[in-house]
Formats: structure tokens, C-alpha cells, sequence
């Protein structure tokens, strides 16, 4: 079965954040299995506060799961981090799904005082920390750092967000799902998911892992409109900053066809049922506002996508007549 999550990415003003609210209102109101958010910084519309924005979320829905893309620990306390992410999970009844990752943006990096080469090791100590003081308030063992105890147990369930071969093999070697860059192409994540399943521990049942993947998704009314939609993420992508990692850069100088879903239904149907049967995907994280796409063109996308596209992969999963 296909689950389907939003990506919500980020708000600049009180305007931008009633707007992202609303927006996690109607993805509970189709019934949506999750919102996800990013951690961005030093630029507009960036996420510089995602368990803060999924607090606000929990408050205002009840069945939808939070998600984080990329919660960045290397610059975060991980004691800090292992309190809000309880508190947050404790607040939601349970519903956290908590993203991972390492950030690349020299400037973040700098900023919050964490030298580029230490990132990763950075990381393992921030994961390991977080899960020890997780483990310790399960046990209440005596001396220990206090630590708020999630609901879920033994944690929300981890993935972590990673490109290149060291961040997909630094995923792997924890045990954990790989979730991939919403820019790569379907070639390349599925280099990535068997560069990734080969990495896994021995115990590690690949089978068993969720296959997340991020999309720019847009169910259009018909085809003109399909195509100039791709025409104006073709131009939102020739200005993505410089600075990108390289596999990251090559990436966004792709054909932006080979790395969204966007056309009219029968089209997304089928480049969706592509994924699921070349990837094993179960959760597509939809990117749904791509530049030149009105708010309420999103909403009707979307709607589109629950109401038209997911009974008709149904059905094609089941062999019944479309």
C-alpha cells in the first residue's frame, strides 16, 4: 500500500506560517499518513525551527504523523535534541517520524561552529547520544541525564536523508532507512538504494525497511498545463544556489522529468506505479508547490492525488478493471 506524506517546507512571516498550517489542516482533512518539514537556515522561507513547526501541527491535527526531513545533528546539543523530539512525541500521542541528517551548506555549518570534516563523525556521536539517553529513561537509571521517554518505543522510527556514497553508507551501517534528495533522478536513487542495501549490517532485513522518496508532484488539469509546469521548474532549478555538492549539482542539471511526477493523472499513475515497481517505494513525500503553481492549483493536485490517482493504483495493485 502507498502511504503519502506532504513536504511542507518553510515559512518567512506570519502570513507564510498560517499558510503552512492550513496546509497540514487539508492534508489531515484527505488523509494524508504524514506533513514533513526540513531544517534550513540563513535564507528565505528557511525552517530554522522544525520540531517548533511540528508542535504547532500536532496541536491542530490528530491523526497525522510529523515527520522531519532532515533534523541536522551535528550542530544541535543531543540531549536537547532527545528532550524536544520526546516532548513532541509525547505531545502528538505518538505520531513523530524523525529524519535525519548532516547538513552540507558551508555557511550552517560554519555559523553554528562545526568544522565540514567532522559533520559525520559528529553525527554517529549525536545518534548514539540521543538513543543511550532515550535508553536510560526507559530504565530510569539512577544518576543518568534526565530525558523525556517517547511514546513510541523503543523511538519514533529513524531514517536519515543522504547523497553521495558516505552518506548512504553512514545510513546503512546504522541499520537505518535511506530517505533520498527530491533531485536525484530515478536512475539514481536506484544506484542508491543498492549501493545502501548492499552496506546494510548482516541483521538488517532490507525488506523490512520503508523505501521513502521525496517528489516534486503535480497532477495537472491537462497537458498544456502539465507542460508549463515543468518549464517553471526547470527555471526554479537553474537557480539553485552555488555551492552544492557535486552529486547533489549534477543532479539539479537534469532533465527535470527524470526526477518528478508531474503531468495529468493517467500520466502520474503511471510514473508513480514506475517508482513503486522499480524502487519498492511505500511513502511518496510530495513536493506539491513547485514555483509557478498557485496555492489553491496545489490543493486541487493534491486532491487529485488522493481522490483519482491512489484508488486507481489500488486497483491496478489488485488486478480489478480500472
Amino acid at each position: 500500500m502507498l502511504r503519502l506524506g506532504l513536504a511542507l517546507g518553510g515559512a518567512s512571516d506570519a502570513v507564510g506560517w498560517r499558510r503552512l498550517l492550513a496546509r497540514a489542516e487539508h492534508a489531515e482533512r484527505l488523509g494524508l499518513h504524514s506533513v514533513w518539514v526540513p531544517e534550513m537556515h540563513f535564507r528565505p522561507g528557511a525552517m530554522s525551527s522544525p520540531l517548533l513547526a511540528l508542535s504547532a501541527i500536532a496541536a491542530r491535527t490528530r491523526r497525522l504523523r510529523l515527520g522531519t526531513t532532515s533534523l541536522l545533528l551535528p550542530i544541535h546539543h543531543p540531549l536537547r535534541i532527545a528532550e524536544e523530539v520526546a516532548a513532541l512525541d509525547a505531545l502528538s500521542c505518538g505520531r513523530v517520524e524523525l529524519g535525519l541528517g548532516r547538513g552540507f551548506a558551508p555557511a550552517v555549518l560554519e555559523t553554528f561552529g562545526v568544522e565540514a570534516r567532522e559533520k559525520r563523525d559528529r553525527f554517529d556521536d549525536a545518534l548514539a547520544a540521543i538513543l543511550d539517553a532515550w535508553e536510560a529513561a526507559e530504565r530510569a537509571t539512577p544518576g543518568a541525564r534526565p530525558a523525556l521517554r517517547p511514546v513510541q518505543r523503543p523511538h519514533p522510527p529513524l531514517l536519515v536523508a543522504a547523497f553521495g556514497r558516505k552518506g548512504l553508507v553512514q545510513a546503512a551501517r546504522h541499520g537505518l532507512p535511506y530517505l533520498a534528495s527530491p533531485i536525484e533522478t530515478l536512475d539514481a536513487l536506484a544506484e542508491n538504494f543498492s549501493l545502501h542495501r548492499a552496506a546494510l549490517p548482516a541483521h538488517v532485513d532490507p525488506a523490512r525497511l520503508p523505501v521513502p522518496i521525496m517528489r516534486t508532484v503535480f497532477v495537472a488539469r491537462d497537458d498544456a498545463r502539465a507542460r508549463s509546469v515543468r518549464a517553471s521548474l526547470a527555471h526554479e532549478s537553474a537557480r539553485i544556489p552555488r555551492g552544492l555538492p557535486p552529486v547533489l549539482a549534477r543532479a539539479a542539471a537534469e532533465d527535470v522529468s527524470e526526477r518528478s511526477l508531474i503531468g495529468t493523472a493517467p500520466a502520474v499513475l503511471d510514473l508513480i506505479a514506475r517508482y513503486r515497481e522499480r524502487l519498492g517505494m511505500d511513502l511518496l513525500i510530495v513536493r506539491s508547490d513547485p514555483a509557478g503553481v498557485l496555492p489553491e492549483e496545489a490543493q486541487e493536485s493534491l486532491e487529485r492525488l488522493t481522490d483519482e490517482i491512489l484508488p486507481a493504483l489500488a486497483s491496478r495493485a489488485s488486478g480489478a478493471p480500472l
